[in-house]
């Protein structure tokens, strides 16, 4: 078999939201050829959906860094560093530009599904010299697919079009499916939809920022509309465990989600539900009923008018099936991150800078990075993806030292508990860690390491 000339053939990037053309701005910069598969009619076309929403990262945590230089280079002036975008303003006053100068426009292509990737003439169980051929990336566009090559493939297809169903257990069912007319999944525009929710009963699903934005909102809209019910279901023993570090958070709005949503709590406007596992969601007549066990006993909620599911979402590898991946089977994020961003063992907000070693596959020249390669966990941080993506290009571009090489620090989040228990801890000891991050004098992600969850011996 000949050896593919790899300086002939692009590096695919699937997605063309902020990692995807992250890691272009990069490529950009070390001269590699690529190109950026998006699925919709807009790069950011999944943030667009979610653009009402203000981020609680400042624009200096927003734009990546190659990119930010590209940018400048053709006379674009950055925001304030210290304002919170919007989705839209993040979308319009960044990606839109960056996708528009010409060494990158020309490189995107737009309403490109990507439905399957594969080496070429190697399915996953032929070894063969699969190494040694090109990826080959189906594509759905304009009704007709075409097989693209390429060198290497970065996924950056993020996880918002996949959403984490109602139900406790993680099941989709028939049921939930065909009340999607009164489910909204993520964060719904109040403000826009005020006919929908204006007087409703409505239900609020999640213990995320998602969740208490979504619930906000809907305050805001009781004030105005006093018939207006909200019930808020979480599966957390305690409802405090939801407001994070609040005055200690570094990211100040992050911070002021919990203070925010702790007066709502305490003002008794909202009713809370927890812990509240769900069994089953019913349509009954034009309402819904939720189903499900409260406090460990049956509990049956009716008369729902609308449901906000904020539950998460998990990533899509059904396209990748012909691809050799090392997935964590719990969390479905890269196995190499898995302990770190595992919500069973903590519940940090911020996870250490990584790069290429973490997101190695064993299918040479493929990573998964983003929001997706945190598979179903929710600490996802923008900076972080950037760090990604420039950690991958720095080594498929030849620059291995570099790729090993840390240039991020993340803000703290003022609180990080976790679930290891161990006999040789003093019990006594919290299981929040104290402000260094230690218990028991070993740091946490040492800690973490740790097999026998033994974090004193």
């Amino acid at each position: 078999m000949v050896q593919f000339d790899k300086s002939a053939l692009p590096v695919a990037i699937i997605g063309g939201g902020p990692v995807g053309l992250a890691a272009a701005a990069h490529l950009q910069k070390k001269g590699e050829k690529f190109m950026v598969l998006e699925v919709g009619d807009s790069v950011g076309s999944s943030m667009l959906e979610w653009g009402h929403v203000r981020m609680f990262s400042p624009w200096q945590y927003n734009i990546d860094k190659a990119a930010k230089e590209l940018l400048e280079n053709s006379g674009w002036m950055s925001p304030d560093e210290n304002a919170l975008p919007t989705g839209r303003e993040l979308v319009e006053e960044y990606l839109l530009p960056l996708s528009n100068l010409p060494e990158i426009k020309e490189q995107i292509i737009l309403q490109a599904k990507v439905v399957g990737v594969a080496k070429k003439a190697h399915d996953k169980l032929k070894t063969g010299r699969r190494d040694t051929v090109p990826f080959q990336l189906y594509v759905e566009m304009k009704g007709d697919t075409k097989v693209i090559e390429a060198k290497a493939v970065i996924d950056s297809s993020g996880t918002w079009n996949n959403p984490n169903p109602i139900l406790s257990n993680g099941i989709w069912t028939n049921a939930e499916r065909q009340l999607h007319n009164q489910i909204h999944y993520g964060i719904p525009n109040v403000e826009q939809l005020e006919n929908r929710y204006q007087n409703k009963t409505t239900v609020v699903i999640g213990s995320g920022h998602s969740a208490i934005n979504a619930l906000l909102d809907l305050a805001t809209l009781q004030q105005k509309y006093t018939d207006t019910k909200i019930y808020w279901v979480l599966r957390k023993k305690q409802i405090n465990e939801v407001y994070g570090g609040q005055e200690n958070d570094a990211l100040a709005a992050r911070g002021e989600l919990g203070i925010r949503i702790k007066h709502l709590v305490e003002s008794g406007r909202i009713v809370i539900l927890t812990p509240f596992h769900i069994n089953g969601v019913y349509p009954t007549n034009d309402k819904i009923t939720v189903v499900g066990e409260l406090n460990g006993e049956e509990f049956t909620l009716g008369d729902i008018d609308e449901i906000v599911v904020s539950t998460g979402f998990r990533p899509d590898t059904s396209f990748l099936n012909e691809i050799r991946l090392n997935i964590d089977s719990a969390v479905e994020s890269m196995e190499g991150l898995a302990s770190l961003i595992d919500p069973n063992i903590h519940s940090c907000g911020t996870v250490r800078p990584h790069g290429e070693q973490e997101l190695r596959h064993p299918e040479k020249n493929f990573y998964i990075v983003g929001m997706k390669s945190y598979g179903r966990a929710p600490t996802f941080l923008l900076a972080t993806g950037y760090e990604q993506v420039r950690s991958v290009v720095a080594y498929l571009t030849g620059d291995v030292e570099g790729a090993k090489e840390v240039h991020l620090e993340l803000p703290e989040t003022g609180v990080c508990s976790v679930n290891i228990t161990s006999s040789s801890c003093d019990s006594d000891i919290p299981e929040t860690e104290t402000k260094d991050g230690s218990c028991c004098g070993v740091p946490v992600l040492a800690r973490l390491e740790i097999k026998n969850n033994s974090c004193c011996k």
